[in-house]
């Protein structure tokens, strides 16, 4: 049976701020717990005025200290952001306040702009050697090995599941090599999710981290009552794209009957391109094309991310999959 999950970004609307952000995602994540989603992810992105999930290990432990089961994680942690040291420390903290409830999804690009990367990495060296980062975060949070020096405390010996993130054929060939989950983030990069996928599945080889491939792909989700209705409520995100393409402050816009005169021919092409994996539609067609995506790349697990700007919006567009998620349950015998 497919799982579905959430990723969350704390988005801020027009005339709103983070607090109301962080009030909204509490309550998002509490829904979810009761609607039987999987995780509630939460991503770190930099100098974004409509992104407020910077401190993604703080919101982590804020999500999972209002919830009671949902497991909750990053989607992710930018790794050479940090010292893998202090990224197994903090998830290593998360994970002995809320024993067997975190993730630690990591990737290698840096969530910002160039002039915030330098402000914040400690190296821009495009050769660093970001599968060596991975294999030394494992071993902060794995067992502690004879004559080691360095420890996380906490964090050594939670076995904190560690997934690859990624929106090229590079990570899910690291991923596969290492032996650890993958996720493919469609909802921004669909182009190269395919290949991603199958390249994942046919090279993953066991570890001790898992024995079989465990794969998931996020995909941008708008569901209403009706297909018109969440094609109206998607240029929210369609907008958001565009400003993000223009450079412009990326708070989420209220809908719009059309997108005629918002944008020109080659902007419209650039954005349908980056929302090419996006679920339109009405309750059906929300199934079908789920049921259509899941069929296509054999994900284990579905990332649902509703950036829509009401709150009831995007709740009733979540509690929409829910219904799917327990019409399949209802099909599994012991789900």
């Amino acid at each position: 049976m497919t799982r579905y999950s959430i990723l969350d970004l704390c988005s801020v609307k027009e005339g709103g701020n983070p607090a109301e952000s962080f009030r909204d995602s509490v309550d998002l994540a509490q829904h979810a717990e009761r609607w039987g989603f999987r995780r509630f992810w939460l991503a770190e992105h930099h100098n974004m005025e409509g992104i407020a999930s910077s401190a993604t290990s703080v919101l982590v432990g804020h999500i999972a200290g209002n919830t009671k089961t949902i497991r909750v994680g990053s989607g992710g942690v930018m790794l050479p952001n940090h010292s893998a040291l202090i990224v197994a420390e903090h998830y290593g903290t998360l994970e002995t306040l809320y024993p067997g409830r975190i993730d630690l999804g990591i990737g290698r690009a840096p969530g910002s702009d160039r002039a915030t990367a330098h402000a914040m990495r400690r190296s821009l060296d495009p050769d660093e050697d970001f599968p060596q980062q991975v294999r030394e975060l494992l071993s902060y949070l794995g067992p502690c090995q004879s004559g080691q020096a360095v420890r996380a405390v906490p964090g050594q010996g939670t076995n904190v599941p560690v997934w690859l993130l990624g929106s090229s054929t590079y990570s899910a060939q690291l991923a596969a090599a290492m032996g650890l989950p993958f996720a493919f983030a469609a909802h921004f990069a669909p182009q190269d999710m395919r290949a991603a996928m199958l390249l994942y599945r046919n090279y993953f080889r066991p570890s001790q981290y898992l024995a079989e491939p465990w794969s998931a792909v996020g995909v941008p989700l708008v569901a209403a009552e009706t297909d018109q209705e969440a094609h109206r409520l998607a240029t929210s995100p369609f907008q958001r794209f565009l400003r993000l393409l223009r450079g412009e402050k990326l708070l989420t816009p209220p809908p719009v009957d059309t997108m005629e005169g918002v944008w020109t021919a080659q902007e419209r092409a650039a954005v349908n391109a980056r929302l090419e994996a996006a679920i339109i539609g009405g309750p059906e067609t929300v199934a079908a094309k789920l049921t259509a995506l899941v069929r296509e790349v054999q994900a284990d697990e579905v990332i649902l991310v509703s950036d829509l700007f009401r709150h009831a919006d995007r709740l009733r567009s979540y509690e929409i999959a829910s219904t799917i998620l327990s019409r399949q349950a209802s099909l599994v015998p012991n789900a």
